[in-house]
């Protein structure tokens, strides 16, 4: 009985490319979403995953249908890259123009984003608006897996580089500030790392859901440790902990895994929040106890 509960699902290929694809959205994406946390910029996943949207409508309109009915994969993905790199390196431009708040910007350019990307695909026949907003985690192919994969290993690769001037100047802004163009610069490398997670997670989550993986973690990892090593390895393990049994509960209640996957990352958060050993609910009380 417990074999087949937990086993059973992974028998089956298009559920193991589906964990696949999980587990390296779950490596990515998590710690990206800790400095998002840090940088105090948590929205700013939150309104790229809009923003790429008018990129993928074209990719999707531009790239065609195939023979058996699946959506352009790649044209969408470069296209949604695209789309949220202009709007990252717009709102950065008019926010210095205007001497405006970065995120004020943002706001406005993603609502606009979003509402020319449903337009689109409103406007196209032959396109399925559900797919390209909700995703199908368990229809991920060797290309989404390729397209993840890769993502993956670019975003880690880019983090590394970037992670020490990133920190910071989390903690430091005036710092890099002091720099001038080079602040800048690690600024955007950054924000261009975002964007190729959000791009690779709406292959499988879709574009409202392609920053679950990313944040839910990295915001129930704040409960569970201190030190930013501590909450990178928290978020990532609640991330593969929740793409696991997220999956396994898609396949057991027959509900849809990617807002299995987010609801089970979202049970964890609320767990922290609750119990966790710091700034959750559990340690006030006890420290007012204390006092």
């Amino acid at each position: 009985m417990i074999q087949d509960l937990l086993f059973a699902p992974f028998d089956l290929g298009f559920m193991r490319r589906a964990l696949a694809g999980c587990v390296a959205l779950s490596l990515a994406g998590p710690p990206l979403g800790v400095l998002l946390v840090l940088r105090r910029m948590s929205l700013t996943s939150d309104g790229l995953q809009h923003g790429i949207l008018p990129g993928i409508a074209l990719g999707a309109l531009l790239g065609g249908v195939t023979a058996g009915g699946m959506l352009p994969l790649w044209p969408m993905a470069l296209g949604g890259f695209a789309a949220g790199l202009g709007v990252v390196l717009l709102a950065g431009w008019l926010a210095r123009a205007t001497g405006g708040r970065e995120d004020s910007q943002l706001a406005a350019l993603y609502l606009l984003a979003l509402a020319i990307g449903v337009a689109v695909i409103s406007a196209t026949r032959g396109i399925d608006l559900t797919h390209v907003l909700f995703g199908n985690v368990l229809a991920v192919d060797r290309a989404g897996l390729l397209l993840m994969a890769g993502a993956a290993t670019v975003s880690l690769a880019g983090l590394a580089v970037l992670w020490r001037p990133l920190v910071v100047e989390s903690f430091d802004p005036d710092f890099l500030a002091a720099m001038g163009e080079a602040g800048a610069v690690w600024h955007l490398g950054f924000m261009a790392l975002v964007v190729l997670c959000v791009v690779a997670g709406f292959a499988a989550l879709g574009t409202l859901m392609s920053v679950g993986l990313m944040m839910v973690p990295a915001v129930a990892a704040r409960h569970l440790s201190l030190r930013l090593s501590g909450q990178v390895a928290a978020a990532v393990a609640v991330a593969l902990l929740s793409s696991l049994l997220g999956l396994m509960l898609s396949f057991h209640a027959d509900v849809p895994a990617g807002p299995a996957i987010v609801l089970v990352a979202g049970l964890v958060w609320l767990g922290a929040m609750l119990l966790g050993p710091h700034a959750s609910l559990r340690a006030r009380l006890a420290a007012s106890r204390a006092a």
